[in-house]
């Protein structure tokens, strides 16, 4: 029976062949570019349309196939550190968390999850602001950080989401339990090439390899480092995380044919007569 099934599917790819029906073959890297656009005196530059952006792959223009402005919904992950060491900041953090889930529009998704050795979903993607308040009154402290292993699986997750994504990872320790190591870290973050919003809080802040590791995620991934001194200073770093997500764009490009794994520099241009900058991923790994 199988060798007959196997027989009659050559037969009707011979036969789309012969009648000139297309086969299709889908082996297209799409290539997303997340930025965000400041004019002249730090402002945030709204209103922008897909002609005003202009995507170079290693130099080379390549046409955007899609475009998402800054007015358009997103979806957010929120990584919350729940080790046993955030006995004392998690209070404010659950505090900080809750006003960040007020902020954001109503078609926004959010979802939170916690995580100490694994990671835990305590809200799975959502428009209910409620359950994810509930979600983040659930959070309990306790056992060690498997900090790049969490980093890696959320944004795995979110990325297979469609649209506009970031994701705000929050942390007050160095890891200790990862399976992943930082490089392995580094180089899926850089696949995936989400925004990665980073907040380091007490031992994170004090490790300086650790901060160079969060500033580094951040960069690559057109994201932003923040470092909190005290506590009472989380709820400001997450208004300022909330703002800036409401003013970024999206572009795709189909990356163009690549031969190995070697590292694929992007450059974004902004076709407007402001003198403006732009912020966005550095590039990424076909």
């Amino acid at each position: 029976m199988m060798r007959r099934l196997f027989l009659v599917a050559g037969a009707v790819s011979a036969l789309l062949a012969q009648s000139g029906s297309p086969v299709f073959r889908s082996n297209v890297h799409l290539v997303e570019v997340y930025a965000t656009v400041f004019d002249h005196k730090g402002n945030y530059l709204d209103g922008l349309d897909v002609h005003s952006f202009e995507v170079l792959d290693d130099g080379k223009p390549q046409p955007i196939v899609s475009f998402e402005s800054s007015q358009v919904e997103f979806s957010c992950a929120v990584l919350l550190d729940t080790t046993g060491s955030m006995s004392l900041a998690l209070p404010a953090l659950k505090n900080a968390v809750l006003r960040l889930i007020d902020v954001f529009r109503d078609e926004d998704s959010l979802a939170i999850y916690g995580f100490n050795t694994s990671v835990q979903v305590l809200q799975d993607f959502t428009h209910d602001k409620q359950a994810l308040r509930s979600a983040v009154l659930r959070a309990r402290p306790g056992g060690e950080t498997a900090l790049y292993d969490a980093l890696t699986e959320t944004a795995q997750v979110i990325g297979k989401r469609n649209g506009k994504k970031n994701m705000v990872v929050f942390t007050d320790g160095e890891d200790n339990s990862s399976v992943l190591n930082v490089t392995a870290a580094l180089s899926r973050i850089k696949k995936l090439g989400i925004p990665v919003y980073t907040i380091a809080e007490g031992d994170a802040v004090r490790s300086g390899a650790l901060s160079r590791t969060l500033k580094e995620i951040s960069s690559l991934s057109g994201g932003v480092a923040y470092t909190v001194k005290k506590t009472q200073d989380i709820d400001t770093v997450f208004a300022a995380i909330s703002e800036d997500m409401k003013h970024g764009y999206m572009l795709t490009f189909r990356a163009p044919e690549a031969h190995g794994f070697l590292w694929r520099k992007i450059q974004l241009v902004v076709n407007d007569p402001k003198d403006c900058r732009v912020r966005y991923r550095e590039g990424y790994l076909p």
